[in-house]
């Protein structure tokens, strides 16, 4: 299986009726298209929806109609849309109860950077600082390394979006909780093994006698 379409499956299964939620640009997006039949989530853009349904089939995009990282969305019956002051009321004001986002890094401690590489150049921080401190839960979902280097640190080394509030890492390798004892494996992908994970991490983490493999269906 492709592993984004893993990662963004998986982390579907972290949602439950009544949720809003926001989703970051990237693979997060992804997650809306693996809502199971049924659910009532509510997904929220911080460009000003709420209401976003799976992304379109292609050839019938609205071009008018995009998240925020400008790519086409669909909006379910009964979605709203308001301006961006009024958007980041909501996300401020406590109102999400989930964001799934991307990330460059993310430490042992539930550390953040995924906004900037020193040196290069970048479009802005985008809603990325107010959604990891206004939601009340930050579950991250990435690849678990880039370019062979890993991703999930002890400590950052890059400038940090938000100090302490992830609570959840997902990638196609497995499933991380952050909690006060320590980071937690708490799945495992099929076909990986807890060593294959220890390479390709730097972080520090516990393996509990009862870890599970990542179910998906």
């Amino acid at each position: 299986m492709n592993p984004k379409v893993l990662i963004a499956k998986r982390a579907a299964k972290e949602l439950n009726d009544g949720n809003v939620v926001n989703l970051g640009i990237g693979l997060p997006t992804m997650v809306a298209n693996y809502i199971e039949s049924g659910q009532d989530i509510t997904f929220q853009s911080e460009n000003g929806i709420m209401g976003l349904g799976p992304a379109p089939e292609k050839g019938n995009e609205d071009l008018r109609l995009t998240n925020a990282g400008g790519q086409p969305v669909t909006a379910n019956p009964g979605a709203m849309y308001f301006d961006s002051a009024t958007s980041f009321g909501i996300i401020r004001g406590g109102h999400v109860d989930v964001t799934i986002l991307g990330a460059l890094q993310v430490s042992q401690s539930g550390d953040i950077a995924n906004w900037k590489i020193p040196g290069k150049m970048v479009p802005g921080m985008g809603g990325a600082m107010d959604l990891v401190s206004g939601a009340k839960r930050v579950i991250v979902a990435m690849l678990h390394t880039q370019k062979g280097n890993p991703k999930i640190m002890k400590k950052c080394s890059l400038p940090l979006t938000a100090a302490g509030k992830v609570t959840d890492i997902i990638t196609e390798m497995g499933v991380f909780k952050i909690t006060n004892k320590g980071m937690v494996l708490e799945e495992i992908a099929p076909d990986t093994t807890i060593d294959d994970i220890k390479k390709a991490t730097d972080a520090e983490f516990l393996v509990p006698d009862d870890i599970k493999t990542i179910d998906i269906k």
